[in-house]
């Protein structure tokens, strides 16, 4: 165990961390007061900027060195470059469109949904954080070199060793390993296959060990000292931890969306394109669950179903979640913990069964 501890070590050193557990960039639910708490107890914190403007990214950053002087990353996701038959594609919204009306009455609609793509990157590169990471895709070329050329980390979310390739070659600092167990968005590269790539983290992490020369982040289904532990012992240098952060005061979740999490079985998790248009692991609801009914539409692409989603809630919903309930594989680990505590307790355990 001697060289899980010396790799973990070794990143921390190099991203200025004290513990090697980083908190999963999570848009929606990663509040500056969880970004900081993780990064005072020696992690990293994070956010996820796919709805934020550039000012709100600011205002966000802001907020976190207002608390904190930790390491902290943002994150985007890759847009899907054009492909398809326009004509399809407008006959699945309208098919979403009518499903949806079963669910109360729509709102006015809102503009640019996710923002501009170019303006976020933009905004992160002003905001010169320890590191920006990307999800279901690469950066360009030139604006890695431009990442580099300011001293920050990019990091890549991968669910195949050949995307996990792609992205050491394209010059990613280090690969976050994302194994089927995660809650919240899968990062396939390829959405259309999301599906059939799922891999369970414990069997992805030596298969990414044994290929790639960058450091590898583990993600999915690590909710306590044990997790961590056995990452580190795969091959990873460092876990990244989303569900086991979501019932933190500091995170501010629903209590519906906390109840639903409080001892859920991880076979009783679901997979669904029904919030965005994109796969994610989320808590079973009768929203989620119209959608696989015989005969129910497949959700429209993104970013189509997103915005149709948030076009009902901010009118009349009727029966529709009014939060997007995210749960990974490991969510009745979650406590009610402050994250600080949540961190220092997964590294004790971890360095417990790593001596």
């Amino acid at each position: 165990m001697a060289d899980a501890r010396e790799r973990a070590q070794r990143f921390c050193e190099r991203f200025g961390l004290q513990v090697p557990i980083l908190q999963a960039p999570m848009a929606g639910s990663s509040p500056p007061a969880l970004a900081i708490g993780v990064a005072e107890a020696g992690g990293m914190g994070a956010r996820g900027v796919l709805q934020d403007s550039p000012a709100g990214i600011a205002d966000w950053v802001e907020q976190f060195r207002s608390g904190s002087s930790g390491a902290f990353q943002l994150n985007v996701w890759i847009p899907d470059p054009p492909t398809g038959d326009p004509a399809e594609r407008e006959r699945r919204v309208e098919q979403a469109r009518e499903f949806l009306g079963r669910f109360g009455t729509p709102g006015e609609a809102a503009g640019p949904v996710p923002p501009v793509f170019e303006e976020q990157c933009e905004a992160m590169l002003a905001a010169r954080p320890t590191v920006i990471s990307s999800i279901m895709g690469l950066f360009e070329p030139g604006y890695v070199r431009r990442l580099h050329e300011q001293g920050i980390a990019w990091f890549a979310c991968a669910t195949t060793l050949e995307d996990a390739l792609a992205a050491q070659e394209a010059g990613a600092d280090a690969v976050v390993a994302q194994g089927m167990e995660a809650g919240g968005h899968r990062g396939a590269f390829d959405q259309d296959a999301a599906e059939r790539t799922d891999v369970g983290l414990f069997a992805l992490l030596p298969w990414f060990a044994d290929h790639l020369r960058v450091p590898i982040i583990a993600t999915g289904g690590v909710a306590d000292g044990r997790g961590l532990a056995a990452a580190l012992a795969l091959g990873a240098s460092a876990v990244q931890v989303g569900t086991a952060f979501l019932r933190c005061p500091e995170t501010k979740i629903s209590k519906e969306w906390s109840a639903a999490l409080d001892g859920l079985a991880p076979e009783a998790t679901m997979t669904t394109r029904a919030y965005t248009g994109r796969v994610a692991r989320a808590a079973p609801t009768p929203y989620l669950r119209a959608w696989t009914e015989p005969g129910a539409p497949r959700p429209a692409p993104f970013p189509d179903q997103l915005r149709l989603v948030g076009q009902w809630r901010r009118g009349t919903p009727d029966g529709l979640d009014r939060a997007n309930l995210w749960a990974g594989q490991s969510a009745a680990l979650a406590t009610e913990e402050p994250a600080a505590a949540v961190v220092s307790r997964m590294w004790r355990e971890a360095s417990d069964l790593l001596a």
